[in-house]
């Protein structure tokens, strides 16, 4: 029985929803039984009522509201992104963005979704096979973290590790993202 295009867009936020990492257009649309265009298109109308899907280089997720977030100003060189990025995931924390405010350009905003050393070293070999450079280089090294954790107590142990190696500039409170209550009328 094929499904139609909102049962099948329920679907896919019902498969995000349950899913512990990014999932692929591909393997939605092996699941589903429908093209990865089609995928796409779902995705886009998804989008337009749940801000809270992103698109990562590791697929789709959702982002589930949290009140344990905080955004980090901080500085410091290519060099030491990973003992920055170490900093935060040892701690407990996971890095769900980066995003530089540019003087001409704005807000320039990529989802991260880093958790792990795994999901550390996978970035790191991304930045380092010379394809694309962090957002940062085009603001002298300033940008910004959104970062989640389990409890405000792991975020000022972060923020305090952030200040001790140098790179902490400032704290912000985290922007509100909402959590799906149902998907009809997608």
């Amino acid at each position: 029985m094929r499904l139609s295009g909102e049962e099948r867009r329920n679907n896919i936020l019902e498969i995000l929803a349950a899913a512990s990492e990014p999932i692929s257009g591909s393997k939605l649309s092996k699941e589903l039984g429908v093209s990865r265009q089609v995928i796409v298109t779902d995705i886009a109308l998804i989008k337009a009522t749940h801000p809270d899907l992103v698109a990562t280089n590791s697929g789709y997720i959702l982002m589930h509201a949290s009140n344990t977030r905080r955004v980090y100003k901080v500085r410091h060189t290519n060099e030491q992104i990973e003992d920055e990025l170490s900093a935060i995931v040892d701690l407990g924390g996971s890095v769900q963005n980066v995003y530089v405010e540019h003087k001409v350009y704005g807000t320039i905003t990529a989802p991260l979704q880093i958790s792990s050393k795994r999901d550390i070293q996978n970035y790191l070999r991304d930045m380092r096979s010379g394809v694309s450079s962090p957002l940062s280089t085009i603001t002298d090294g300033y940008h910004y973290h959104l970062i989640e954790a389990r409890s405000e107590a792991i975020l000022d142990e972060i923020e305090e590790a952030l200040d001790k190696k140098g790179y902490l500039i400032e704290t912000q409170k985290a922007p509100v993202i909402y959590e799906p209550k149902y998907y009809s009328n997608i």
